[in-house]
């Protein structure tokens, strides 16, 4: 039995989006192509990291480590039009989720005021397999500051700060298992997501036996294709915040 192909959004679902991920490299993975798409329609997107990814890489002290993945991550940002990436202190490796981080996340959504918020997966088990503890605390953490940015009466401190509340139509979770909508990749937007997950050249170099990110991309996004119905796709559980419980 095949599955029904899954929705496209409209051309005029967003304007502004907010990608929010523990780590850098975490877009990398498919997300960044579809940030490609989006940012090629003049869709304005921006990036919240949680961490500087300190703790990724046993070769080197977290220092140098954070500096290096920091500066991949804006040169892989670069090749999907994304200028604006912004980083947070979190410790790399041992994120906790608490009100301060979600403090933190729903102050960068009242700053951006975007349409839809883009986060991973805070399963244990998700479309990738077994998931690691920072992509699940930032998952959840992201969702739930979606709505404490649109609550006036929650973290009363950034309306002082004169950051009014905000609510986010849509928040997109990539990697969840149960995908509901999907965006279209094919061609350039595939090509610079690969090139966005190149340039992290000297982290994944340090992972032994990691595929070939023109391999890994290309396979996925295949095999996500299939599921809209063209050849390459990177797909997301959609939900609609601005629409009446079902």
């Amino acid at each position: 039995m095949v599955d029904d192909p899954l929705a496209q959004f409209d051309d005029d679902a967003f304007a502004r989006v907010l990608c929010v991920v523990a780590h850098p490299d975490d877009l990398e993975y498919g997300t960044s192509a579809a940030v490609a798409a989006w940012t090629s329609r003049g869709i304005q997107v921006a990036y919240l990291l949680l961490t500087r990814g300190e703790a990724g890489m046993d070769t080197l002290t977290p220092d140098r480590t954070a500096d290096l993945r920091v500066a991949e991550q804006i040169v892989g940002s670069t090749a999907v039009r994304v200028s604006e990436v912004d980083f947070l202190p979190y410790p790399d490796g041992v994120l906790e989720y608490s009100l301060d981080l979600r403090r933190d996340i729903a102050r960068e959504i009242r700053r951006h005021r975007p349409d839809a918020v883009v986060v991973g997966s805070w399963e244990v088990e998700f479309a990738g397999g077994l998931n690691q503890a920072d992509h699940r605390v930032a998952g959840l953490a992201a969702a739930d500051a979606v709505r404490d940015a649109a609550n006036r009466w929650v973290f009363p401190d950034l309306i002082a700060e004169g950051l009014e509340p905000w609510s986010t139509r849509w928040l997109l979770v990539s990697g969840d298992s149960r995908p509901t909508h999907g965006v279209d990749v094919t061609g350039d937007p595939l090509e610079r997501g690969i090139t966005s997950l190149e340039s992290h050249q000297q982290y994944l170099a340090g992972i032994p036996g990691h595929p070939p990110p023109r391999e890994l991309l290309t396979e996925m996004a295949a095999a996500q294709g299939r599921r809209l119905g063209v050849p390459h796709a990177v797909l997301f559980r959609a939900h609609d915040l601005h629409s009446p419980p079902a």
